[in-house]
């Protein structure tokens, strides 16, 4: 930390929920941080409510002194305050590192990885350490919505919490004390170019970096996770599971509409039963992989075991966003077929009419996983399919999605095509509805908009 007025941290797009994330911890231990973004948001007035100091628009201006650049993936080499930085010899930092930076300032850093689940995980062990008055800090790709935050930090922790992203190969630059590896699946095929084999070759790299004495969690119901362990020569391995024989495993397990329940178990003995108020087999093994990381830390099942039943979710993770002329609408981030596939098998065994809103997220995820995406929706009763929200991708004549619509049709699928922007989208669809219809909104795009939308249509 320096001792005049200059930053010691300069964000370009603070704004973002995981710049903000990384500036509001570093806020909190003391640095000096600034930060520029486009337009005004709830996380750059966050950020400058703590002490940073904000610039709207990109300006070579805004930075003062010398501080260390950090960036995410998302930041072109045009930008001029990354041009300024490169040409002037600055430190520039990966968002990546600057984790990495912050980790190294507490005395247990616990990562949670994979290819889906890392933001339910990573929020729901913060969830339960808070209300434990452990007191941790936490880096977290999403709002806990019963805290109301995404990060937090205090020189006094002893854990460090944070969602460890695979999607660029940057995983392989942390060391954790504790890491869970939820499941490994083929994705992000812009960057893997050989799929599974590089992700699992990826997490390799990362679990070498690891201290022998770290701890590494795997979910063995998984196949890439069961690849992995076999080419793995980390030893620290502690398993979980619900179908094979693990460490740790949930029994027992049983669904009522949007609850469930299962008893914990510690090889053969029984832990205790936990309940929670989240729906979905991928939420038991959320939940299972939180639970093997409490009782590996030391905790007893009477400190932690009622807290489950307290967590809600996160946000964007089959989030109840609008309840409107009995037609719930239920927003969740799901944009890879697997995500989808375990949101849709929480609500399959309601009996309510089925509504899916999908809004593919990038043309090359979705030409790469087209198959897939085309086996996903078999237990909706209605499928809208939205515009590819392309993220930076170019346009694609044949992989979009009014010719996936086409395709699916053919698979006897109810779907639809429904062009154009959000707002006319909701327009489209909101006539559509019927009493009694439960409907997903499922992407990783601005669909997250669209419940509110329809909500406002429908209460007029």
């Amino acid at each position: 930390m320096n001792n005049n007025n200059f930053p010691d941290f300069h964000f370009i797009a603070i704004g973002g929920v995981g710049q903000s994330a990384l500036a509001k911890i570093l806020l909190c231990l003391g640095y000096k941080v600034s930060g520029s973004d486009i337009q005004e948001s709830k996380y750059t007035k966050l950020t400058s409510s703590l002490g940073a100091k904000i610039y709207i628009g990109h300006s070579k201006d805004n930075i003062k002194g010398k501080p260390k650049i950090v960036i995410s993936s998302a930041i072109k080499e045009d930008n001029p305050e990354l041009k300024y930085a490169r040409e002037n010899n600055f430190d520039v930092m990966h968002r990546s590192d600057c984790l990495k930076f912050i980790s190294e300032r507490f005395p247990k850093f616990i990562g949670l990885a994979g290819t889906h689940g890392k933001t339910t995980t990573s929020g729901l062990l913060s969830f339960i350490l808070e209300k434990m008055g452990q007191n941790p800090s936490y880096a977290i790709g999403g709002i806990i919505p019963k805290l109301n935050i995404n990060a937090k930090a205090d020189k006094n922790s002893k854990y460090f919490i944070a969602e460890l992203d695979e999607s660029d190969g940057t995983i392989q630059k942390y060391s954790p004390d504790y890491v869970v590896v939820n499941n490994l699946e083929k994705d992000h095929l812009d960057f893997y170019k050989n799929g599974l084999e590089d992700i699992i070759s990826t997490f390799e790299k990362m679990v070498d970096n690891m201290d022998e004495k770290s701890t590494l969690f795997l979910n063995i119901d998984n196949e890439g996770c069961n690849l992995f362990k076999k080419q793995t020569k980390f030893k620290n391995i502690i398993t979980y599971a619900i179908e094979n024989n693990a460490d740790y495993s949930a029994k027992n397990i049983v669904f009522d509409e949007l609850n469930s329940s299962f008893d914990f178990y510690k090889k053969d003995k029984l832990i205790g039963k936990i309940s929670l108020i989240i729906p979905g087999i991928h939420n038991v093994y959320n939940a299972l992989a939180i639970l093997a990381v409490l009782d590996t830390l030391g905790f007893n099942y009477s400190e932690y075991y009622k807290y489950f039943s307290e967590f809600s979710g996160m946000g964007r993770r089959f989030q109840i966003v609008a309840d409107v002329n009995d037609i719930k609408i239920i927003d969740d981030y799901a944009h890879h077929p697997q995500e989808i596939q375990s949101t849709l098998s929480a609500i399959k065994d309601i009996k309510r009419r089925k509504v899916a809103i999908f809004q593919p997220h990038r043309y090359t995820r979705l030409k790469g996983l087209w198959n897939e995406f085309l086996d996903s929706f078999n237990m909706i009763d209605k499928l809208f399919v939205l515009d590819v929200f392309s993220a930076g991708d170019n346009f694609d004549n044949q992989f979009n999605s009014r010719n996936f619509v086409s395709e699916i049709i053919k698979k006897g699928i109810d779907t639809q095509y429904i062009e154009g922007d959000i707002k006319e989208a909701a327009k489209k669809i909101a006539p559509k509805l019927k009493k009694g219809d439960i409907v997903l909104t499922l992407g990783a795009g601005d669909i997250t908009k669209i419940g509110g939308e329809i909500n406002d249509l429908l209460s007029k």
